[in-house]
């Protein structure tokens, strides 16, 4: 009995670690989610750590040094923790980010979310800085998970980014390269998606997006979890139907607070002529050089004549240039380098006034006014971010400033008025002239910023803000440098549409008849070709042609006027042809001779034949009216043997007019030295010398032209050469003596002939 009691008190088998881990996970996650049951109470918390959050999100937060809560983090992340739809609200610089990205690790890893279960979280930025931004701070808080994460946003390969989709359990993604990923990449797919996150939510529903996003929301399971986070958050009911919300939490941290924007944000504005912008800025970039400030401007086009001519003035401070035109890789390295730089100066469009979050700004400057007061909010947002001191200063023309005002008055914006000294301002106005006349890159870019500003004030929506008739076009275009003010179409139609305008038409007609008396200078020429290769070279590396060719389209349509076909009857068609013919022989009138030559249409050489009938130069036949002749080889043969007894008539004919012209030659090559003769015993004169001796070179001429194309013929006919032969026989036999004139001459010449027989 005893070696049995010993068997049946073995000690019992070590548990794995991969066992104790699995089971020490389940109860972390049962732990978590009873605290979640009523997340209202940890609304109240401070500290990260008192958080139902899973030890790895702690960690993570840990290492990349967050340990205090935001007021919307407070608010937003126990919401989001208990699966719930949440809208998002705060003012810009408050930690929305980490609001949204928290959750989305913990809900994933409470599901127990690997690999194989495909994509769990997607996240939808409007602009592709912010989602490098976005992925950037997931990469630090969620380094201690295990999920595979992804960034897909438009400018890199598109190849390479549908080889590793498919593998991403938390993607970070801009609507259009979703889109595209969605359509073509084979093996990705939403089906399990668990959270949506729409970061800058009322920017991405908006109408330039609108489609987009219906297109990306319909191919996404309808259980899902759904967050929306923005600065200058909507409430409509169409954007969240489509969006499929579930009795959606309404998270507004600052609603009820007394102003929308920072509370350690100062705010000015100052009211100056469109003309006076530029001199402002370079007069306030000179004051600033130790600090950091990003200039705000309405077009891409506009951000590179500032960029371009800045760099030129050299105020002593780093210029940097970030905009939509440019490459995806560039933009990002701009993006870095300003980032990490400690004093600068950004000139910057809209693109990035939304989320982006640039460490220690000290100075946002509002050069053109905003379309409406939540892109002023946006703007103002790249400073004062977290409890940290900034400043703000817009610009307003005096037809915006009355508009802008109210429209930041009802958003609960303190912005104050000051006055700029005249003394400290400092005028550029001769420099751009200077660059404009020696550079034609800084003219041409100079005469799209002033049409890209006119347009985008023309196009925008709240016109009593935006009044482009009461801005003064050639004072600003001076202003640029431009020595004229580029011809606006828009403008025109702005007038017509504010009602009727007296205006006299002699000095209308007078002041065409200058406009088209002027000389054109080769620079005014070379700007109006289409093909022209005017960008430098490092600036030809930052723009991307492709997205900047539909811009130039636009503007071209600005400035070309539209027509539209209608159905007239035979009366009207007469007038029609009549003002059409008047008009184009004005335009004919003003075209160069390149230019008609180019509109007019080529000519055609004809043929006639024996009826008179026209024929092109060259018609081809019918295969079968060609065969009729006989076929290709036997009409070869005939052509050549017909042609060849042609051509052997030819020849004799012309063998018989050069023998004839030879026995002349030689007639008067003899009568010639007779008269030679008779000049030498004294019979002649000198004139007739004279002209014996220009009447010898011309046949000497002749005659080596003729021997020249002889030597040519003989190569080709052997009967010349016996005629030849025979002719030099003929001149051994004859023998050339002077004419006798005594019986002692005749005996001698009878002597010599004997001797040569």
């Amino acid at each position: 009995m005893a070696p049995h009691q010993q068997k049946s008190k073995q000690p019992p088998k070590k548990e794995s670690q991969r066992v104790i881990r699995r089971r020490n996970e389940k109860a972390e996650i049962e732990a978590i989610e009873s605290k979640l049951a009523s997340p209202e109470p940890l609304s109240d918390v401070k500290y990260f750590n008192d958080l139902p959050l899973s030890e790895k999100t702690k960690e993570g937060l840990k290492k990349a040094n967050f340990t205090q809560l935001t007021e919307i983090q407070r608010k937003a992340i126990p919401l989001a923790l208990a699966k719930r739809d949440v809208l998002g609200a705060a003012k810009t610089g408050s930690g929305k980010t980490l609001s949204f990205l928290i959750p989305i690790l913990d809900l994933l890893y409470r599901s127990q979310w690997n690999a194989s279960d495909g994509l769990g979280a997607l996240i939808i930025s409007p602009t592709r800085e912010l989602a490098v931004q976005i992925f950037e701070v997931l990469k630090k808080i969620g380094r201690t998970h295990t999920f595979s994460a992804g960034l897909i946003i438009g400018g890199k390969e598109f190849h390479v980014e549908q080889e590793r989709i498919a593998m991403m359990n938390i993607l970070v993604a801009t609507p259009g390269r979703l889109l595209q990923h969605m359509d073509q990449s084979v093996g990705f797919h939403c089906d399990n998606l668990q959270v949506l996150v729409l970061d800058e939510a009322d920017r991405i529903m908006d109408m330039g997006f609108q489609r987009t996003i219906n297109a990306v929301v319909e191919n996404l399971p309808k259980q899902r979890q759904t967050l929306l986070f923005s600065a200058t958050q909507t409430r409509s009911v169409k954007d969240l139907a489509r969006l499929s919300l579930r009795d959606p939490e309404y998270v507004a941290v600052h609603e009820q607070a007394e102003h929308s924007t920072p509370q350690k944000l100062t705010q000015h504005y100052v009211v100056c002529e469109l003309q006076e912008k530029l001199d402002i800025l370079y007069s306030f970039i000179k004051t600033h050089l130790k600090s950091k400030v990003i200039v705000f401007l309405s077009s891409c086009k506009q951000t590179r004549f500032v960029f371009e001519s800045f760099c030129k003035l050299q105020p002593g401070i780093p210029i940097i240039h970030l905009h939509g035109k440019q490459k995806q890789t560039k933009r990002v390295d701009i993006f870095r380098q300003f980032t990490n730089s400690q004093h600068a100066v950004l000139f910057c469009t809209d693109i990035a006034a939304r989320g982006l979050d640039f460490p220690a700004v000290d100075w946002v400057v509002q050069l053109d006014c905003p379309e409406d007061a939540d892109t002023y909010i946006h703007r103002v947002g790249r400073t004062a971010r977290f409890d940290a001191e900034g400043h703000a200063l817009l610009m307003l023309v005096p037809s915006e400033k009355e508009g802008m005002l109210e429209e930041l008055k009802n958003k609960k914006v303190p912005i104050e008025e000051i006055k700029i000294r005249a003394n400290k301002q400092q005028s550029i106005q001769t420099q751009l002239q200077s660059f404009c006349f020696q550079d034609p890159e800084i003219k041409y870019l100079g005469q799209r910023a002033f049409v890209a500003y006119m347009r985008s004030v023309y196009l925008q929506r709240k016109k009593n803000i935006f009044k482009v008739t009461e801005l003064p076009a050639d004072a600003f275009a001076h202003s640029l440098g431009l020595a004229g003010t580029p011809k606006i179409k828009f403008v025109k139609k702005a007038e017509k549409a504010m009602g009727p305008k007296v205006v006299d038409t002699k000095e209308e007609e007078e002041q065409e008849q200058e406009e088209n008396q002027q000389t054109k200078t080769k620079y005014d020429r070379m700007f109006q070709k289409r093909n022209q290769d005017i960008l430098s070279e490092h600036y030809t590396k930052l723009v991307d042609y492709e997205g900047d060719k539909l811009g130039d389209e636009d503007d071209d349509d600005f400035m070309t006027l539209g027509r539209v076909n209608h159905t007239l009857e035979s009366d009207e068609e007469d007038n029609m042809k009549d003002t059409k013919a008047n008009n184009l022989s004005k335009r004919q009138a003003k075209m160069g001779k390149k230019e008609l030559a180019k509109r007019s249409a080529k000519g055609e050489k004809l043929v006639f034949d024996e009826e008179g009938k026209p024929h092109q130069l060259y018609e081809m036949l019918d295969e079968s009216d060609f065969l009729k002749a006989g076929d290709a080889k036997t009409q070869k043969d005939a052509f050549i043997s017909e042609t060849g007894e042609l051509m052997k008539v030819a020849d004799i004919d012309d063998k018989a007019v050069a023998k004839q012209k030879r026995a002349e030659k030689k007639m008067k090559r003899k009568m010639k030295e007779r008269e030679a003769r008779e000049l030498a015993a004294g019979k002649g004169s000198e004139d007739d010398m004279e002209q014996y001796t220009e009447e010898e070179e011309e046949e000497e001429e002749e005659e080596e032209e003729y021997t020249q194309k002889r030597k040519w013929f003989q190569g080709s006919d052997n009967e010349d050469e016996s005629d030849d032969q025979e002719e030099s026989s003929r001149k051994k036999r004859v023998l050339q003596v002077d004419e006798p004139e005594t019986i002692q001459d005749q005996e001698a010449l009878a002597l010599k002939l004997l001797g040569g027989l």
